[in-house]
């Protein structure tokens, strides 16, 4: 059963349109958004450029504030949120601009948590709650992800089960690295910031960075 959006008409069009394509149904299932998945893990030049088509005006539109209003429902949250942690990746994908929605993304991510909105749509959306956090370089950040990962892979379905549990496992590798770096050494070439030896040597290992 959907947790919320009775009447999907209730949302603004942009916010819908953005629901639709990364999650698929709406109102929000879990089953849906699973059959999504690819679409967020996958780096593909077809999907970032079919982001950049239709959503590139939304992404600066939210990222300079005119779109705040959406922050009124924990879904138009979820569409904010989307535009400016997950299609910014997109869209400006190896380049500064990738994390140019993130200060604004964690923000809102944060707030709309203290108020109970990650509650009101279903464990796999859920996640677009948390990612800001995994994404920031700040130990406290990471800590409050891996315990909202970790309590969500207590709310999920049979189904959703392997999804929610590697999300979690994300997580905690996300940790790892700021408890060690205090960063994402993956990010210093696109920031044009100086590797460490250390993060040089961590950087050098098959499958450093995310």
């Amino acid at each position: 059963m959907p947790l919320q959006l009775t009447d999907p008409s209730s949302l603004p069009a942009g916010a819908l349109s953005v629901l639709q394509f990364w999650l698929g149904d709406v109102p929000l299932r879990d089953a849906s958004a699973l059959d999504k998945r690819q679409l967020w893990f996958t780096q593909s030049d077809a999907v970032d450029a079919e982001i950049r088509h239709q959503f590139a005006d939304l992404v600066n539109q939210a990222k300079a504030g005119e779109l705040d209003a959406w922050a009124q429902s924990p879904e138009g949250t979820l569409a904010l949120l989307i535009l400016l942690d997950q299609f910014t990746r997109n869209i400006g994908r190896g380049t500064p601009d990738s994390f140019a929605g993130d200060a604004k993304a964690l923000a809102l991510a944060k707030l709309a948590i203290a108020q109970g909105g990650d509650s009101r749509v279903p464990p796999v959306a859920r996640i677009f709650f948390y990612l800001p956090l995994e994404h920031a370089e700040d130990l406290a950040c990471q800590d409050a992800a891996v315990a909202a990962f970790a309590q969500l892979t207590r709310q999920g379905d049979a189904a959703s089960q392997g999804f929610l549990d590697m999300t979690h496992d994300y997580a905690l590798r996300h940790r790892a690295v700021i408890a060690e770096f205090g960063r994402f050494p993956h990010r210093n070439a696109i920031l044009g910031r100086a590797s460490t030896p250390a993060e040089q040597a961590y950087l050098a290992q098959p499958g450093a960075g995310f």
